[in-house]
Formats: structure tokens, sequence, C-alpha cells
């Protein structure tokens, strides 16, 4: 049965702002050409569907519009257009044109045959991947030699590792400078063909750090020690308690995967961002549960090129089920399935002062010695310009916490300060031992989440 209808959909179809739409976009040019078709000029044949799906045909320079069709529940994207960007411009535009003009996209029209084609093969792909998560693995016991011949070949490496670790030490950390990068490259690839992904990328972390800048032979001894400390964690992971025996599995890069019963919650997108090391690009998507109080992170990864998924826009609700990962203290979650299409969203989620959020970092330290930030949110906070960077102040003149990054290469705190304008706002992101970085804020005076990455 149909809900209460919102500006001519049903609840579940509310549409976006303009400014969850433009978070989608993968790059400014996109977001620039996407605002030029968002205006009913060049559509046709547009319309939407109480279930989430928005489509169009948009003229192009030949003779055939292209056909454009979203489905807001993912969202997911098709275009006829020949762009490898994902969304693409005329993606982008159809939505922007859907959340602001609703006579010119028209809610409860049927879909044409080739958006209707789409929808299903998405439909069918979507029970298909369900039926084989639900299946499981074909054969078990190969399964379980595989991991175990797989923990052997981590353990060798583990161990190597700790020799690489008491050479360094024995040596000196003066001369790690002289010995260069070559030799931590050597160690990090062979960690990769021990199959822990995890080391290996603490180990070229490692052999960035000597001559990085003043003070690195301490950065350098720190990290070190984290990195003798996961290794002996897991060469003793069979003594461990089974929650910090999952982080350590986690931490050195073996795959996990989500258990337990699922959340059911209406959980709000806070931030969305993307970070690529040139062959793998990995998407960070965090949530709040407006019942549960829960925050999680949802991990995706997508070759270089192209975009992981899911996109989903900052700000809107997301009526769904999560899966949890294992693990002590971990917030990574899947997203399950999804009982409604997003909806907007405008309050914030509670939050704290300067130091709750030290604290509740702090604590999870003790669950997680690896942990380079945890997720918070600040209440009645204000962006002030400091001599070595910006910093985020307790409005009543307590604490502050330093911004990692500067205005130049983060023009998400330029955008920070224009929604602070001197007044205290609510602000998400993550605190850890570089500062916070600010990923989300909320002004009484303006509803709705804005996004700062």
């Amino acid at each position: 049965m149909a809900g209460p209808t919102v500006g001519g959909m049903t609840e579940q179809g509310v549409r976006w702002t303009a400014e969850q739409v433009l978070a989608l976009a993968p790059d400014a040019a996109s977001r620039k050409a996407g605002g030029r078709l968002g205006v009913a000029g060049p559509w046709s044949g547009t319309g939407c569907s109480d279930a989430g799906a928005v489509w169009g045909l948009c003229k192009g320079s030949g003779s055939t519009p292209y056909r454009t069709v979203v489905d807001v529940t993912g969202p997911a994207y098709t275009c006829s257009c020949p762009s490898r960007k994902f969304p693409c411009k005329h993606a982008l535009g159809l939505l922007l044109l859907w959340a602001a003009d609703a006579a010119a996209v028209p809610a409860g029209a049927s879909a044409p045959d080739w958006a209707e084609q789409w929808l299903e093969s998405r439909g069918a792909r979507a029970e298909a991947r369900k039926r084989k998560d639900d299946a499981g693995p074909a054969d078990p016991e190969a399964a379980r030699r595989r991991a175990a011949a797989r923990s052997a070949r981590v353990t060798a490496g583990a161990e190597e590792l700790e020799q690489r670790l008491a050479d360094l030490v024995r040596g000196g950390l003066a001369a790690a400078e002289q010995a260069g990068y070559g030799l931590w490259e050597e160690t990090a690839r062979r960690m990769v063909d021990a199959q822990a992904p995890g080391l290996a990328g603490r180990v070229r972390e490692l052999g960035a750090l000597p001559g990085s800048g003043p003070g690195w032979p301490v950065r350098l001894l720190e990290e070190s020690a984290l990195t003798h400390l996961l290794d002996r964690a897991w060469l003793g992971v069979d003594r461990l308690p089974e929650p910090l025996a999952a982080t350590v599995r986690t931490r050195v890069g073996l795959p996990s995967s989500a258990e337990g019963p699922a959340v059911r919650d209406r959980w709000l997108v806070l931030a969305q961002y993307d970070t690529s090391d040139g062959k793998l690009t990995t998407r960070r998507t965090w949530l709040h549960g407006r019942d549960t109080g829960r925050t999680a992170l949802l991990l995706s990864f997508g070759v270089a090129g192209r975009a992981p998924e899911p996109t989903l826009a900052v700000g809107v609700v997301v009526d769904a089920e999560l899966l949890r990962h294992p693990g002590a203290g971990q917030l990574r979650a899947e997203l399950g399935e999804r009982f409604a299409a997003p909806v907007p969203g405008d309050a914030p989620p509670p939050g704290g002062t300067v130091g709750d959020a030290l604290t509740a970092y702090g604590l999870a330290l003790r669950d997680d010695p690896w942990l380079d930030s945890w997720p918070v949110t600040l209440r009645d906070v204000v962006p002030v310009p400091a001599a070595e960077g910006w910093q985020l102040a307790d409005a009543d003149g307590g604490a502050a916490l330093p911004v990692t990054g500067s205005a130049p290469a983060r023009p998400g705190l330029w955008r920070l300060a224009a929604v602070s304008g001197g007044a205290p706002v609510t602000v998400f992101g993550e605190c850890g031992h570089r500062g916070f970085t600010p990923l989300a804020a909320w002004s009484p005076d303006a509803p709705g989440t804005v996004p700062l990455t």
C-alpha cells in the first residue's frame, strides 16, 4: 500500500536536494556539466516512480537523444552516452531536474520499455547475488584448507618482518635514511607474496618515514613498535580473545565477512569519500542509525578509473539493514536489504565536546591499538584559523582540536567556515593522532547536511 504523499511522490520517494545530488559527482567538471543539464530544456519523456526510478531522454549533439535512468534506491545509473564517468553529466542533470522541478519530472508515470528493461535486469542481478551469498561456499572443506594455507603464509611473512624490524633496531634508526626505500619495498613485496596486504601497507609506510622531515626518527620508532605489536599479535592470534583476534586478522589483511543478526535502522549518510593508491580506489561511507545510535562504516573497492559502489547521497536517510563485521571495536558493516527509497534528513547526530571526542578515541584504541582515527560528532564548535593551521574550538572557550590539512589543500575548510560564519556548528569527522578531519557540518540556521569532502 502506498504511503502518504509528499510533494507528489510517496513518502519513500521524497525528492533530494540539489546539494545531495551534486555530492554524487565524480569531479568538479561533472558537477559543472551536470548543473547545465539540470533544466527542462534538453529533456523529454521524463518521469519517476514511487519505487525510486527516474528516467528521461536528453538531447545531445546527435540525432538520437541519450537514454538516462537512475535508481535512487542504490543509487545506480545507466546512460546511453559514451562517457566513462560515473555518474555521467546526464544522470546528474536528470537528478537535479527531478530535485528542483516536480512538474518537469512527473511522479506516478509508467517507465518506458528501455528504462523498465534496465530496472528489471538490475533487480534480477541483485536477486542472483543474494542467492549466491545465501548458498555459501560450494566446498566448505576446500575453503578451510585454503584458509589454513594462507594463514601459514602470513605466519612466515610475519616472522620475516620481525627479523627486518630487529635488524632496524640493531643497526640504529639513523641508518634507515642511508638504506633508502628499496629495501623496504622489497620487504613489502614479500608481505604481498605472503598474502598479508595489511602488513605490506605498514611496511611501505615505514619506508616513507626516513628523511620525511623533522622528528622522523620518533615517527619511525612509533610505527615500528605498532608493526611489531601487530606481528606478535598475529603469531599468538590463537591465544587472543576472539574479538581482538578478529581485529588482528583484519589488520594483517585477511578478508572478513559480515556475520550476526542484521540491524535495521534509518541510517543517515554522514559522509562519503574516495581514496586511491593508483591501482585501487577505496570508498568510505559513514552512517549513523537514527534509532539505535550506532555508527557504521561501509567499505567498497574499485579498480583505478572505476568508481566503487554503493554511491549514497550525503544527507539522505536510508531505511535498511546492516550486517556487521567481526572484531573488537570494529564499525565496518555491509549494506543489506533496503526497505524504501532514501529520503532527505536534516537533523545531525547527537554530538559532544572536544574532550568527549578525545575520550572516545582513547577508548577505541584500547580495543584496536592500530586505529588511526575514530568517528565523532562535535557539537557547538567554531572553526578558528591558527598560526599552524585551523582548529575546531568549543564555543564555550574550552578545548580545541587541530584540523588536518590546510585550507588551500582542503577546500572543505572554507565551506566549513562559510557554514559557521563565526557561529557554533555541529561537525562530524574522524578524530585521530594527527588531528580532526571534518567530513560534514550542520548549521542551526540552515537545514540539511553540508558535505566537506
